[in-house]
């Protein structure tokens, strides 16, 4: 009887650790398809923020689903043209003033994105946080007033990740990612996303501003503003090509 009290007793615990991973997984799902829908386009305006200067990039996106996004650069006007394009953990860059095609190799991925502090690798791996990473809800703690939950991320043995660790504060009643937390592989934080100015756009509640904040780094941070977004917009798979990131406008 004892013997039989303490196999239930291990795998009731067995079972509530499941369901909390699946739970949480759930949850960054569901966040993830908030902002990208099963397609969207949007305009952007992305701020690089430095003690001495300031430089305003401002963007268009096409996105389908978490596998395939085309980015324009359409100011300012050295940078106009300029194009991205992402097909699974692919990625090609279209430079206009020099005609040429670059596709990104794997040493590559980790470099600043447009001088930002975004890396190119962000590009790519957005639905990674999902697929690369085991999933553990921390407890619940309140962001700007709305309760959230605390998920922690950490990778999956050979994940194909940078990461050493992840922390999330998805709120509980929309979805909404209102905070993350970047560790290296020696658990030191690296920088924070605040998803900030929740706003209804095109019928969603989303955070309309992002907000990246190097570790140590002192008035140094890039901002990104979603002046515009369309969600389930009809773009065919065939729109992510190499031949139309060059003429897209």
């Amino acid at each position: 009887m004892t013997r039989n009290l303490v196999w239930l007793w291990l795998s009731l615990i067995t079972l509530g650790s499941a369901y909390s991973q699946q739970s949480a997984q759930q949850i960054l799902q569901r966040s993830l398809d908030l902002v990208n829908g099963n397609s969207n386009t949007a305009t952007l305006k992305m701020s690089i923020i430095r003690p001495s200067w300031q430089r305003d990039i401002e963007i268009k996106t096409w996105s389908l689903g978490t596998e395939y996004s085309l980015i324009l650069i359409t100011s300012p006007a050295r940078d106009r043209g300029t194009a991205f394009l992402k097909r699974d953990n692919e990625l090609w860059n279209w430079q206009p003033r020099i005609e040429r095609t670059i596709k990104l190799p794997p040493s590559m991925m980790l470099q600043s994105w447009m001088g930002s502090d975004f890396t190119n690798d962000d590009l790519v791996k957005q639905s990674s946080i999902v697929d690369d990473y085991e999933h553990r809800i921390l407890g619940e703690e309140s962001i700007d007033g709305r309760l959230c939950y605390k998920i922690e991320l950490v990778p999956l043995p050979d994940a194909p990740v940078v990461w050493g660790k992840i922390l999330t504060w998805i709120e509980k009643d929309a979805y909404l990612t209102l905070k993350n937390e970047f560790y290296d592989e020696d658990g030191y934080i690296v920088n924070t996303m605040y998803g900030k100015q929740v706003k209804e756009m095109d019928g969603r509640l989303i955070p309309t501003v992002l907000e990246v904040v190097p570790a140590g780094e002192d008035a140094q941070e890039t901002v990104i503003e979603y002046l515009d977004i369309d969600f389930d917009v009809d773009i065919p798979e065939s729109f992510f090509s190499v031949q139309n990131m060059k003429r897209v406008k």
